[in-house]
């Protein structure tokens, strides 16, 4: 609710008492044209009042002082309690015939035309027109109002059945990334963020402009042939608040994922953590990272070896991807800081997330992946039998660490 409200809202409270119906409709007027644009809105949300008598109030203020005055007199001001009954008083039934319609499966009639339609002012008027009540679109949007009913979009908070070691699970990790560092290990975050299109396109959000200078984009998002997409895979240092990422432009692969890793302890956890034997790595239970994939684990294998590191993970459990730090440590940050801007290029993208920061102390770098990685690549038991794989007591599937070859 807007301040402006607000502040109408309160002096009506004041002087509902002492005013008449034509002094509450010059009062009303008076406070919409101080306001300016959307001045007519806010004073009827404020108020209640209708919008046409608040119009009728502003046509009563352009009139010259000796009109007004000269109609002074003939002007009949309605006794309390005159006036146009509410609809809700001339027909009985009509709000709980509303409320039948708009209330979603466990109520009304399941022929009506509106069961599978959308359910605006407009088809809700029509349909009650139909069952014989006379009421227009924005009659029924004060009648919902006074129902208490809203516009409102859908909102993600079903996360579907829990797994019944999902708890456990979560206490494993948070035991697992406090002893790693207790002993000065790192312990890092991974994911895929989402995948982006590069060119003229709309970003979600809002930024500074000139007024009315908004930046032209595309109408439609057909992806260029030449930029396409790109996939930015993320790794997040839960000590040291921050983190790198890899901007693909091919798939979104375990040998992606785990390259994006490489080079993260390339140039930045090699320096911070000169004396690290092991890395204790939190991933989802799915995508290029997945539990079940067993080339995510040979190429975790691969890079145990190059780096002498004993690669240890947890995955999390189904249906809690949010729950992953990364996503609401780093990439919702990389989000807020290119949000309006359209990302034009593969060089504004990674510009934009390199110079993510936040008054937390979150810094990140990024660099461009301009390898390809091939999808469907099969790994053979053989190869498999070659990964110095041990799987914890607790979960095994989704715990594990991965040792390096003796070399």
């Amino acid at each position: 609710m807007s301040a402006d409200v607000v502040s109408i809202r309160r002096k009506f409270k004041v002087l509902s008492g002492v005013l008449n119906e034509r002094t509450r409709r010059l009062w009303a007027a008076s406070e919409a044209r101080e306001i300016g644009r959307r001045g007519i809105a806010r004073v009827a949300e404020a108020t209640g009042m209708a919008r046409n008598t608040i119009v009728a109030g502003m046509k009563e203020l352009e009139a010259s002082a000796r009109e007004v005055s000269g109609k002074a007199g003939r002007l009949r001001v309605r006794r309390p309690g005159g006036g146009r009954k509410k609809v809700t008083e001339t027909s009985p039934g009509l709000l709980e015939a509303l409320e039948s319609l708009v209330e979603p499966l466990t109520r009304g009639d399941p022929e009506s035309p509106l069961r599978w339609t959308c359910k605006s002012t407009a088809a809700l008027a029509n349909e009650l027109q139909r069952q014989g009540y006379s009421i227009g679109a924005r009659t029924v949007a004060k009648c919902l109002a006074g129902l208490r009913y809203s516009l409102q979009a859908n909102r993600k908070t079903k996360e579907g059945s829990s797994h019944p070691d999902r708890n456990a699970q979560f206490e494993h990790i948070n035991a697992m990334a406090d002893a790693w560092q207790k002993r000065r290990q790192p312990v890092v975050s991974v994911d895929t963020k989402k995948k982006e299109l590069v060119g003229e396109y709309k970003n979600a959000g809002k930024t500074w402009r000139p007024v009315g200078e908004p930046v032209a984009v595309n109408v439609h998002d057909f992806a260029n042939p030449e930029l396409g997409k790109v996939v930015p895979y993320g790794v997040y240092d839960l000590a040291l608040n921050n983190g790198w990422v890899s901007v693909g432009i091919d798939h979104d692969t375990a040998e992606f994922a785990c390259e994006t890793i490489r080079r993260w302890w390339r140039r930045m956890g090699k320096a911070s953590y000169p004396h690290a034997k092991e890395l204790l790595i939190l991933a989802d239970g799915g995508g290029s990272n997945g539990s079940r994939s067993r080339l995510w684990k040979l190429s975790l294998q691969a890079l145990a070896d190059e780096t002498g590191l004993a690669l240890s993970v947890c995955h999390f459990p189904p249906g809690t991807s949010k729950w992953n730090k990364i996503e609401h440590r780093m990439f919702s940050s990389i989000t807020e800081n290119w949000r309006g801007q359209p990302l034009v290029s593969r060089e504004v993208v990674v510009n934009l997330i390199a110079n993510t920061r936040t008054r937390a102390g979150l810094k990140v770098r990024a660099a461009l992946d301009k390898r390809t990685y091939q999808t469907g690549k099969k790994v053979s038991a053989q190869e498999m039998s070659k990964i110095h794989l041990q799987l914890d007591k607790f979960h095994g599937d989704w715990n594990y660490t991965i040792e390096p070859h003796k070399r």
